[in-house]
């Protein structure tokens, strides 16, 4: 068996009942929402991370003003011709960012392909990985020790 751990931050922005997004395409190519964020690269400070991936996927600088918690999950890939069993494990750092700077812009030749500001009233509709949902209850709950108790919620169908 495979196995592969990616380490990533992400930014949950909301100001004036919106939050920012970036769409990204799904396994199957179905365009789903995002938060903007990504993997941390070897050496990398988490914290840096975010803000660099913040700035590649939106054109937004942003002010980190909070870690809200961290989700972490795992999800066994079946064995594919030639191809063993992958045993991936993502380790996402969920921080709430405030813009500072630059324009909203697309990504180009990146991981995404849109950013946009959503109402917070419509993600519920939207086609989105868990992850939002997951940083949104952060957003809202605040735990202090960074995690959710509730049951844990259905695994994605990628490891973003």
């Amino acid at each position: 068996m495979r196995r592969n751990l990616r380490v990533a931050a992400y930014a949950v922005c909301v100001r004036d009942g919106q939050i920012l997004l970036a769409r990204s395409p799904a396994p199957d190519g179905t365009p789903e929402w995002v938060l903007p964020g990504g993997g941390m690269e070897h050496g990398e400070d988490p914290y840096d991370t975010v803000r660099r991936e913040v700035a590649e996927e939106t054109g937004y600088r942003i002010r980190v003003t909070g870690l809200l918690g961290v989700d972490s999950f795992r999800l066994l890939s079946p064995r594919r011709r030639l191809t063993p069993v992958t045993d991936h494990h993502a380790l996402r750092l969920v921080y709430e960012g405030e813009i500072t700077g630059g324009e909203l812009r697309h990504e180009v030749g990146g991981s995404t392909d849109f950013a946009a500001w959503q109402d917070l009233s419509a993600v519920p509709g939207l086609t989105r990985v868990r992850l939002i949902d997951v940083a949104l209850r952060l957003w809202r709950e605040r735990p202090a020790h960074g995690r959710l108790e509730e049951p844990a919620l259905p695994r994605e169908t990628n490891a973003d």
